[in-house]
């Protein structure tokens, strides 16, 4: 009996249609969220959305849920060999940083947490 007849059987989404998608790993959702949770408690960012496409993995990250993202973390691994494969986009769409290490992208948004005590 084949089992694709049988009318009571769905088979699982082929996972042939998400072979190709770019997508963050753990250790990099990880590092993002880190200082997603250290803005969103300074009352900086309220809200974000993550996107992954074929070419790129965005992470969005919202003053409000209204409006445009504030900051996007883009993950366009075809930038991997020319100027690095992480970009830190502003509200306009300008590249504010790029680089190879996430850390490092990440760095100018650590800088804005940073306050001084008396």
């Amino acid at each position: 009996m084949d089992i694709r007849q049988d009318s009571n059987v769905a088979l699982f989404p082929s996972q042939q249609k998400y072979a190709h998608q770019t997508v963050l790993d753990r250790k990099e959702i990880s590092a993002i969220m880190n200082v997603y949770g250290r803005m969103v408690a300074a009352g900086m960012w309220r809200d974000y959305a993550i996107e992954f496409a074929k070419n790129t993995a965005i992470f969005a990250a919202y003053r409000r849920a209204s409006e445009r993202p504030e900051y996007r973390i883009e993950k366009c691994p075809a930038m991997q060999a020319r100027q690095g494969q992480w970009a830190l986009k502003g509200e306009q769409g300008q590249i504010l940083k790029r680089g190879h290490d996430l850390s490092a992208v990440l760095a100018p948004l650590e800088r804005k947490l940073i306050k001084l005590v008396d």
